[in-house]
């Protein structure tokens, strides 16, 4: 099992999530914009608490493994979004990706260079094969799936592409 550690790149640091880092991500997450292609509302802070604790307290299912990280500018630290990894653990260990920006800091690279921290870690700790579900009007996420250089599969969830990157 791999353990959630701190990510830390040129202009980000990605720490690990705690259930009382909802305090301070309802202002990252609290605008509907975030919400255009993947449906539902942001969530108020008692359900963005509740949610973080059972995060943090990891998956029900043994077959998976969650880690879920807060996205930080290192320059003060503020949280700018979130990116997370679910892997499964089967025959053939793979992990789904996604990321969320709040508005304030996007069209920036921080997307991309959050989730490039996020894929490299996953394929150093020996996950072979890292996929993202996009919504195919969703460009700046099909962006940055190309920025981390997965590639658009023929598989859909939900409506979303699947795109992929192979160790």
């Amino acid at each position: 099992m791999i353990a959630t550690a701190r990510i830390v790149t040129e202009r980000l640091a990605l720490d690990p999530l705690v259930a009382h880092d909802a305090d301070e991500m309802i202002r990252v997450l609290d605008d509907v914009r975030l919400h255009a292609f993947v449906g539902g509302r942001p969530l108020a802070l008692a359900e963005l608490r509740n949610r973080y604790a059972r995060l943090f307290a990891g998956a029900p299912d043994s077959a998976e493994i969650w880690h879920n990280w807060v996205v930080r500018k290192r320059a003060d630290g503020a949280a700018v979004g979130t990116v997370q990894a679910t892997i499964t653990v089967e025959t053939d260990p793979h992990a789904r990706v996604a990321w969320v920006i709040g508005v304030p800091w996007q069209r920036r690279g921080i997307a991309t260079e959050a989730a490039r921290a996020l894929v490299e870690w996953l394929i150093a700790n020996g996950i072979e094969r890292v996929e993202a579900c996009v919504h195919p009007d969703n460009l700046a996420s099909v962006r940055v799936a190309q920025g981390v250089g997965m590639q658009p599969t023929d598989q859909q969830v939900d409506g979303e592409i699947v795109w992929a990157r192979a160790r």
